[in-house]
Formats: structure tokens, C-alpha cells, sequence
């Protein structure tokens, strides 16, 4: 996951910075509502980690920007407010989820990843990332308005690497998530290359961008820029 984290204690945010940059996530910071809205303004995020109490405004600020731009990252209050005013309000304002001063790094990782779950697999059934448009009941794919057919491996794949965006995943681990115990029946990782060469091939044919990389000698990365 690509995160913001907006909060003016620079411990804090260093710990937090580097928690989750060693669990594999990219993490950008920031202590002020200013620098919080600019990097808002050119860039898309996962996941926002959000403190209310900012030296130069009020967090809760941040979230009328994300809904007055249409913008769909997650939000995660932090805050030493505990009143459940505040809370009722953050999540009136579009926050999905709010945590308390002081709290365990290892909660906060748990709170991140249920609430990048729910943001990414919302309640209307549909997944959307930029160009691509998934309906999950239905298992159909959409570039723009040009529907891709789609083999039910390279459907479950291109979910698989939606949700990993950004990060670079090993062939082993494409290969346990999509084949589990089958994959023992392969001698190699061929047959993944020929999925994602298939996958990707589609996409692009359709008007879709080349997300899809190779990383030499390690895997693939389903780019997020």
C-alpha cells in the first residue's frame, strides 16, 4: 500500500513511517494540514493515517478535500481526542475508521488493512482502479467501456494484483495465492508468464495502461503511478 501519514509529533510519525515501510508499504509523511492537502493535490494514496490536531488547522479539513475532489483513499483518524463527538463526527465526515492515542503499532497495521479492505472492496460490488472497472458479482472487467473477457484465473489474478498495488510480489507468492497445492505439479514458473503475458495483453488491447511490470529476478508489480 502507498499511506500518507499526517500527524505533527515527529516520533510518531517516524515510528509509524517506519513500521509499516518495513512490512513492504510506501509512506510519505507530513505535519501539517498545509503539506497534507499539496501532497493531496498531486497524488493518490491508499490509505491516509489522519491526526485532527494539526498546528495549522484541523484535520477534519483533509476529508472535506477528499470529498469536494472526488478522491477515494482511505482515512484513519489518529487523535488524542477520545470524546465520542469527535469520533461520531470523523466518520459523519467520510473517515472509515478511528483510533485513539496511545495504541499499539501492531493494532494500527490490523485497522489499516481492514480498512484498505473495505475501501477497496466497497458495499456497491464494484472495484475500481483508474481505468479498469471490476463488478465482483458478476466477475466482468471493464476498460473505460470496452468489456475484456477474462479466464477465471486471470480475473482472480488481476484482483490479486489490484489489491497489491504498488508492491512487488514474488512468483512463489502469485503462485501459492492463485494455485495453493496445485503449484507443487509445476516444475517451474512458466505458467505464470503465461497467464500474465495473457492478462496483460488483454488489458492493453482493451486501452488499458501497461501497469503490469516485470522485476527481474523477483516477481511482478502492478504499478500504482
Amino acid at each position: 500500500m502507498k499511506l500518507l501519514i499526517v500527524e505533527d509529533e515527529d516520533t510518531l510519525r517516524d515510528n509509524i513511517a517506519s513500521y509499516f515501510t518495513e512490512e513492504g508499504n510506501v509512506c510519505e509523511s507530513c505535519g501539517t494540514l498545509d503539506t497534507a492537502i499539496e501532497k493531496l493535490s498531486g497524488y493518490n494514496y491508499d490509505c491516509i493515517l489522519l491526526d485532527i490536531g494539526l498546528p495549522d488547522g484541523d484535520g477534519f479539513t483533509v476529508l472535506d478535500y477528499l470529498r469536494e475532489n472526488n478522491k477515494n483513499e482511505a482515512v484513519l483518524i489518529i487523535s488524542a481526542r477520545n470524546s465520542l463527538d469527535d469520533k461520531i463526527n470523523g466518520l459523519n465526515v467520510g473517515a472509515d475508521d478511528y483510533i485513539t492515542k496511545p495504541f499499539h503499532l501492531a493494532e494500527l497495521k490490523a485497522r489499516v488493512a481492514a480498512t484498505y479492505r473495505r475501501k477497496t472492496f466497497n458495499t456497491n460490488n464494484k472495484l475500481i482502479f483508474n481505468e479498469i472497472i471490476i463488478n465482483l458479482p458478476g466477475r466482468t472487467v471493464n476498460i473505460n467501456d470496452t468489456r475484456i473477457v477474462l479466464t477465471r484465473k486471470e480475473f482472480d489474478m488481476l484482483l490479486y494484483f489490484i489489491a497489491n498495488k504498488g508492491k512487488v510480489i514474488s512468483k512463489n507468492a502469485i503462485a501459492e495465492h492463485m494455485w495453493g497445492d496445485e503449484m507443487d505439479m509445476h516444475d517451474n514458473f512458466d505458467f505464470i508468464y503465461t497467464h500474465i503475458k495473457n492478462l496483460r495483453k488483454k488489458l492493453i488491447d482493451a486501452g488499458c495502461a501497461d501497469y503490469l511490470k516485470s522485476v527481474y529476478g523477483i516477481g511482478y508489480k502492478f504499478s500504482a503511478e
